[in-house]
């Protein structure tokens, strides 16, 4: 039994089988590889985009989605062995999952870290907990990673430049300024997926506060050993975005600060100008922008760049629902048994 939880798990082989399925499942909307199966969607945390894709993925191939929302419309869990359970939780992640795997085919989980512990929020225990007890594959809709966003945004990159390979291309990761410290499941992706495909990678944030976990930066200098390219890390905008020809935009928190933001925040402020405006994108390779949404207009990318016909963060968004199509497609045959 296979789960989707990072794409580091996962071959080049076998992603680049997820992105032509993705591409097929983007010119055939209908189908039958779901006909009959189910998945649980259980979020922890709000979502717009992956709910939606996820839901009518489902729908689209023949499937039923169930959305499950724990201390809203479903029980509390519990995910730590060995707890009394005489607080707020209901019921343990071993009765979760196993019973779910008892109804569904597959599961999502969508699960934010708590922002207080970066050593704790960094072993990724709820989405683990799924993958450990489920007996069916899970897929991790984002948590401290983003998968799902990592192909739908490969996609659309090898759709614009109209080939699968993207060896060759310089992209830039750009930390932009945010009003609250946000999650770095997306830039840890986007490193991991862009050094994956080869290309030639800058990493740049304001200071060494704002470069991402080790694991991640690990993994990257795994995969261009691997896969060619280059990674690089930066802290001067102009020598980053010189050249570039992919631009992709994100805001996190320093992790050196992670649970404790106060005096983070006027480190922060001083930063605004990262935003992606006209100016840096001028001095691109006439490339391209994206972002994962949703943005804030004009302080993370003004309105000019978001509504450029460089900008193709509609199409990344559009995308989600074809990969996640093929991702529930690819799972949903790797297991054909249930829990006994």
């Amino acid at each position: 039994m296979k789960h989707f939880l990072n794409t580091q798990d996962w071959s080049r082989t076998e992603l680049d089988a997820l992105l032509a399925d993705a591409a097929r499942f983007k010119r055939e909307k209908a189908g039958d590889a779901l006909k009959g199966k189910s998945i649980a969607l259980v979020f922890f945390n709000p979502s717009m985009r992956t709910r939606t894709s996820f839901e009518l993925g489902a729908f689209q191939l023949g499937g039923h989605a169930i959305v499950l929302q724990p201390g809203k419309d479903a029980w509390p869990i519990e995910f730590n062995l060995g707890t009394v359970m005489d607080g707020d939780t209901e019921e343990h992640i071993k009765e979760v999952a196993r019973v779910l795997g008892r109804y569904v085919d597959l599961i999502g989980v969508r699960a934010f870290p708590k922002f207080v512990d970066w050593q704790h929020d960094r072993q990724d225990s709820v989405l683990k907990a799924f993958a450990d007890y489920s007996t069916v594959p899970v897929i991790n809709m984002e948590t401290i990673t983003h998968p799902c966003q990592e192909l739908a945004h490969v996609l659309a990159l090898q759709e614009h430049f109209g080939s699968s390979d993207l060896r060759g291309r310089k992209y830039v990761l750009t930390w932009t300024w945010h009003p609250k410290p946000l999650n770095t499941a997306v830039a840890n992706s986007a490193l991991t997926i862009a050094t994956r495909m080869g290309m030639d990678v800058t990493l740049l944030c304001p200071s060494e506060d704002y470069i991402l976990d080790p694991r991640y930066l690990g993994w990257a200098r795994d995969n261009v050993a691997e896969s060619g390219g280059s990674l690089t890390v930066s802290h001067d905008i102009v020598s980053a975005y010189a050249g570039a020809d992919v631009v992709y935009a994100k805001s996190w928190g320093a992790l050196p600060y992670f649970g404790n933001w106060g005096p983070e925040k006027p480190i922060r402020d001083q930063f605004k100008h990262f935003i992606v405006d006209e100016a840096k994108m001028a001095l691109t390779n006439n490339g391209v922008f994206s972002h994962c949404l949703p943005l804030r207009r004009n302080v993370k990318a003004t309105d000019a760049v978001m509504d450029s016909p460089r900008c193709i963060a509609i199409d990344e968004a559009e995308n989600r629902l074809h990969v996640q199509k093929a991702v529930m497609a690819a799972l949903v045959g790797s297991h054909d048994g249930r829990d006994s």
